[in-house]
């Protein structure tokens, strides 16, 4: 027969959703002063410290979210932007498209020797000599 299962308070309960605003469950387990696996295992015991927790979550993740909803209303080019990264998609990426509409690959050139970025450049622009006069190797 071993240890009986850890448990809450119905005060420690009610500090879980309060504190689920600013600590990881692991952190929270510190907090209560139990092993991390003990702290999961009162959670899939008992279903409410797993509500109360994700409750907490929500609440401090949907404060934070409507700040920055106001400040990117505001005008706060930086709000704007997370927001638009994070919830709209957007990336900051270059891409070159073929004139058949398809994407290029991305090439890796710092590796290629003089002769095979010279090829590439006569593939591009049609021939070395048409090339732009920065000497290969060199930095502009």
């Amino acid at each position: 027969m071993g240890r009986p299962a850890a448990t809450l308070t119905e005060f420690q309960k009610t500090e879980v959703e309060t504190l689920a605003a600013v600590l990881t469950a692991e952190q929270m387990a510190d907090y209560f002063g139990v092993a991390r696996t003990t702290f999961f295992a009162i959670m899939q015991r008992e279903p409410d410290v797993s509500v109360r927790y994700k409750r907490g979550k929500a609440r401090a993740i949907g404060s934070i979210a409507q700040s920055l909803i106001t400040k990117a209303r505001a005008g706060d080019t930086t709000s704007m932007i997370f927001f638009l990264k994070t919830q709209g998609g957007w990336r900051e990426t270059s891409r070159i498209e073929h004139a058949d509409g398809g994407m290029a690959p991305a090439i890796g050139v710092t590796k290629l020797s003089d002769e095979a970025l010279e090829a590439m450049i006569a593939n591009l622009i049609g021939s070395p000599e048409q090339a732009p006069a920065l000497p290969l190797g060199t930095d502009p």
